[in-house]
């Protein structure tokens, strides 16, 4: 009987043994135009996000950490590819017009040559291939935006095996849509087409309830798309996966299922209806706003809650971030929630700009018994880290071509991490843009295209808001911050993202 006991213990050992040495699952939670001052957990005052606030608590909050782009397709190019804007293949939003009336979404719903995004080279590696190639099976749900149906961009072309949600981030423009895509399947939802961007007639009375409607049908996107990855969690739980959470939400417009939307009605009253003169109508724009982001919390509660109730949890790497900063249109009060706290608010300072408002996001990574709980980093980084840091944590080589740098050090609480000398960002929209970061300094070059190349200097220490332009005391660090610009900018392959101010052609 002892000799039994002393096998099952050895036996035991080696298990346990092997558990922890298991490469971990890994989960990129990536939430659509979510600013950073928008959960609990980094003041927020009115939004309700407990599951989120507490995995930050469980883990990590890298408090420096910045989106490669302010808008959503070059963030996830740059994202999955490990290349900062001036190297990157996609580096703005690129509807591929050449094909023909790409915004005609009744064209669209009948010719899928119409739908999507430019593509990016199945010539690129990805994050999901590096992954695959050390045996994780690799699944995106959610938003795409990296290359058309039928094209070589599309998801299953670049390294997942698994996608659901919407390829085009055009028809991301409604979150109950007439169709979304399982991997190379297009799937026809029980909604109407209604067309991005509708607005209530001229004489409908604007606090009607029923006129809006046809605003909130049957099949809400995010929830059908988030039954699908806990399908992948489910199928997956043999073998490590990677799950890339890209959420719709809270991107514009402002849509909620009804039961979601009255646990805010009563907290936010006497609200003024948005009459939709950008995206949807909606008759509670602060309350569906923040039901929006209170239902993507309670999705990353639900990911959490299977993850130990399946036991995988504890070998399991949670990172949650935002593609971008806030949007400041489409019946968004962003004023009132403090959306970009602390850093300024509004058109200018969030979505599409530089300023750290557009592109610092929210960055919160959780890995039981490997990150320390409640613990904080003011490292610098970016999105471009994010694939050599994953190479670095499930041990496969590190891309030659990348721009980023693994922070696995910083995650694991050791001392040996490299650091950036810089951070780069250039963006070929809304008048063009550059920025550079070193230290506690931070450059930014705006309109570009009407030939200012002027650089602004900012102590982003001293100063969140960016209102003390320091380039005429600091005339060394302006020339240093004007070489990196000049040195990091590559001309783009893509004609529409050229700078001929930069010297493109």
């Amino acid at each position: 009987m002892q000799k039994f006991l002393y096998i099952l213990l050895v036996l035991s050992f080696f298990s346990c043994k092997k558990d922890q040495n298991q490469a971990p699952n890994i989960i990129y939670i990536l939430a659509d135009d979510l600013g950073y001052g928008e959960l609990g957990i980094f003041g927020q005052k009115y939004i309700k996000t407990p599951n989120i606030d507490a995995l930050a608590k469980e883990g990590m909050i890298l408090t420096d950490h910045y989106t490669a782009a302010p808008v959503c397709a070059p963030a996830r190019c740059m994202l999955l590819t490990g290349m900062h804007a001036g190297h990157a293949y996609i580096r703005g939003n690129d509807e591929w017009k050449e094909r023909g009336d790409v915004w005609n979404y009744k064209k669209v719903y009948e010719d899928p040559g119409l739908e999507g995004q430019r593509p990016i080279p199945d010539t690129i590696v990805t994050l999901a291939e590096k992954l695959k190639s050390a045996g994780y099976t690799t699944g995106i749900f959610g938003k795409w935006g990296l290359g058309a149906p039928n094209s070589e961009g599309t998801p299953n072309k670049q390294g997942f095996d698994e996608f659901f949600g919407y390829n085009c981030q055009r028809q991301a423009h409604n979150l109950y849509p007439s169709h979304l895509w399982e991997n190379d399947k297009k799937v026809i939802l029980k909604n109407e087409l209604v067309v991005p961007h509708t607005k209530l007639d001229s004489l409908t009375d604007h606090m009607d309830d029923n006129a809006y409607a046809k605003f909130t049908q049957v099949e809400y996107a995010p929830e059908i798309i988030h039954d699908k990855a806990m399908e992948f969690i489910n199928k997956n739980q043999s073998n490590p996966f990677f799950l890339f959470y890209a959420s719709p939400l809270p991107h514009l417009p402002l849509q909620i299922p009804k039961a979601e939307l009255k646990k805010y009605q009563l907290l936010f009253k006497d609200e003024i209806p948005y009459n939709g003169n950008s995206y949807f109508p909606t008759k509670y724009p602060r309350s569906t706003y923040a039901a929006m982001i209170t239902y993507l919390d309670k999705q990353v509660g639900e990911l959490v809650e299977t993850l130990k109730e399946k036991g995988l949890y504890e070998n399991t790497l949670i990172i949650f971030s935002s593609d971008n900063g806030p949007t400041y249109t489409g019946g968004v009060d962003f004023d009132y929630f403090e959306s970009s706290k602390p850093f300024s608010n509004g058109y200018g300072r969030t979505k599409g700009f530089v300023h750290e408002g557009g592109i610092r996001v929210p960055m919160i990574a959780s890995w039981p018994n490997h990150i320390s709980p409640g613990s904080t980093s003011d490292l610098p980084s970016a999105f471009y880290d994010i694939l050599p840091t994953l190479c670095d944590i499930v041990g496969v080589s590190i891309p030659d071509k990348t721009d980023g740098i693994s922070f696995k050090p910083t995650l694991l609480g050791q001392t040996n991490q490299e650091l950036h000398e810089f951070l780069y960002w250039e963006f070929p929209s809304y008048k063009g843009q550059q920025a550079v970061r070193i230290g506690d300094w931070k450059g930014i070059r705006k309109n570009i295209f009407e030939g200012n190349m002027e650089i602004e200097l900012y102590n982003i220490k001293q100063d969140l808001l960016e209102t003390n332009n320091f380039a005429e005391i600091h005339p060394g660090i302006v020339r240093r911050i004007e070489d990196i610009m000049k040195q990091e900018h590559r001309q783009a392959q893509i004609e529409k993202f050229r700078i001929k101010e930069l010297g493109d052609y």
